[in-house]
């Protein structure tokens, strides 16, 4: 195994295999403890958006307020799924299929289209290009902004769904979907989250679409896979600690090296993993 490959599985702590069934139980622990640790709240906040992992975290969070409800014979807790579009979502559909197999306790609306196309504006008024790029890092921002705000007015926290498939290269927004309080996914793959999703007898149409981002207006439902230059499976494969080509391998580690700072801490004197 590559040296680095070895770092960034470590660092990331993904395993080559997995029980999925002992992985959901492992996460639906961590969801509960959290609340239990942290009285003063008792919701979980999450924004769905019809793909894998936000349909997987969900679920997840749905089982954990089940199983905290049952067990305080009450129902203090509650799960918020937050839907937030920017404009009409081309596959909404999917979004509700989502949120029926979730089943959360409350979902809300919060559609980013004004917001995002106000900051957009008075940027552009200051004299900035904001190209679609740009405009693309926006809409993540303004999510959270509703997720927070939700979560303060419910006593909760919010949710994320970054994962090693997509953490190794910064593939989130800074302060966007990177700006979370805990992520029930981390140290999985994209590959062991479908493992997952299978045993919870999700919709196989949830697993199995082609994973999106979805913020470039110009290139609505960009394929993920594009936009890294990398497929999943290789990502996954490489991961897991198995060979891939070369060109992969080095496709890979650049995208992991390049985007280190975005799963860092802000910069302090005491810090030296840059010097």
């Amino acid at each position: 195994m590559r040296t680095l490959q070895s770092q960034i599985i470590a660092n990331l702590k993904v395993q080559p295999s997995i029980n999925p069934l002992f992985e959901i139980e492992r996460s639906v622990n961590l969801l509960k403890q959290y609340l239990l640790h942290n009285p003063q709240y008792q919701t979980y906040v999450i924004a769905i958006s019809g793909g894998q992992d936000s349909t997987l975290a969900g679920k997840l969070a749905k089982i954990a307020i089940e199983e905290l409800n049952a067990s305080h014979d009450e129902s203090l807790y509650q799960l918020i799924a937050v839907r937030q579009p920017y404009g009409e979502q081309l596959d909404e559909a999917d979004a509700q299929e989502a949120l029926t197999f979730i089943n959360p306790d409350i979902i809300l609306t919060t559609n980013i289209k004004a917001a995002t196309d106000a900051m957009t504006s008075s940027l552009r008024e200051s004299g900035l290009i904001v190209n679609d790029m740009s405009k693309g890092s926006i809409k993540p921002k303004v999510r959270m902004i509703a997720q927070y705000a939700i979560a303060r007015e419910h006593n909760g926290v919010v949710i994320g769904t970054d994962h090693a498939s997509e953490a190794f290269a910064g593939f989130f927004t800074k302060y966007g979907d990177g700006g979370t309080d805990i992520n029930p996914l981390w140290r999985l793959n994209k590959r062991q989250g479908r493992q997952m999703l299978v045993a919870l007898q999700a919709p196989k149409t949830l697993y199995e679409k082609i994973p999106t981002a979805d913020l470039e207006d110009k290139h609505p439902l960009l394929a993920d896979e594009t936009a890294l230059g990398v497929t999943y499976n290789e990502i996954d494969d490489y991961l897991e600690g198995k060979s891939v080509e070369e060109s992969v391998a080095n496709k890979i580690e650049s995208l992991y090296l390049n985007s280190e700072h975005k799963r860092h801490e802000p910069i302090n004197v005491y810090d030296t993993w840059f010097y």
